[in-house]
């Protein structure tokens, strides 16, 4: 972009604008996109990208601040397990979103493990190892992140969710002392935002294998959350190949009461 006398901006790097140029630039297609809009009541994909272009400079602006972990103090990283090398890499993930969530983002996810084999969760060659190795990496920082919610008054508008998508088989793998994925028996846990604290719903068979008590699908996982967060898992909708879909199923399916406040 360039006006008379004015140097040239590249407009895919950020960085060659000063804030204030941007505020400007951002300003100017808002008006453009407004005067646009006028005789396009019908049409919103404008105001949608506009609402884009203001979401991203908010993000982009507020996102220095937010991501600068050395203005805590030493207490918190403390509680987080960043002052030990083998939790300090998954603490810095968890004190991240309480930083994100003071500053109103509504929705943060955190990944532990990543590529495959042992560097996450599957567990196939060697459990006993894997899981000392992931637990050692992640139950500090996990525990802190709670706590940290609960001193900052925010636990109680925020819901956690930790889980995976299988758990594991009870038997061993072809591969060693491990185990292979398992679908019909896994556990997952909830804390914050409307959960009833110590209480544990449903249970395996004696081997660990299947679920036989009180059996729950995702889909109620699914209504649960929703209703926590404020949401009808009945009426909330998505339009699909020319159906309304409801997000738990054309079943339904309902929160676990016992579980929530």
């Amino acid at each position: 972009m360039r006006s008379s006398g004015s140097p040239i901006f590249d407009l895919r790097r950020p960085q060659d604008l000063s804030e204030q140029a941007q505020r400007r630039l951002l300003d100017t297609l808002r008006r453009y996109d407004e005067d646009h809009q006028r005789t396009r009541a019908d049409n919103t994909a404008a105001a949608a990208r506009t609402a884009g272009y203001e979401l991203a400079w908010k993000l982009q602006s507020a996102a220095p601040e937010a991501v600068d972990l050395s203005s805590g103090t030493q207490q918190t990283q403390n509680l987080d397990g960043l002052d030990n090398p083998r939790s300090s890499a998954f603490g810095r993930q968890c004190l991240m979103p309480r930083r994100l969530v003071e500053r109103g983002v509504r929705f943060v996810q955190i990944y532990s493990g990543g590529a495959h084999n042992d560097d996450n969760w599957d567990a196939h060659s060697d459990q006993e190892a894997n899981h000392n190795l992931h637990a050692g990496e992640t139950d500090k920082p996990i525990a802190g992140l709670i706590e940290d919610l609960r001193q900052r008054s925010l636990l109680n508008d925020t819901l956690i969710v930790r889980g995976g998508e299988f758990g594991r088989q009870p038997t061993g793998s072809a591969q060693g002392s491990g185990r292979d994925h398992n679908s019909y028996g896994f556990t997952l846990w909830m804390a914050g935002g409307g959960i009833r604290g110590s209480t544990s719903v449903g249970t395996t068979d004696e081997l660990g294998s299947s679920a036989v008590d009180n059996v729950l699908h995702v889909k109620h996982l699914h209504a649960t959350i929703l209703t926590l967060l404020g949401l009808s898992p009945e009426k909330l909708t998505c339009y699909f190949s020319g159906l309304a879909n409801s997000l738990v199923g054309a079943e339904g399916a309902q929160p676990i009461r016992a579980i929530m406040v």
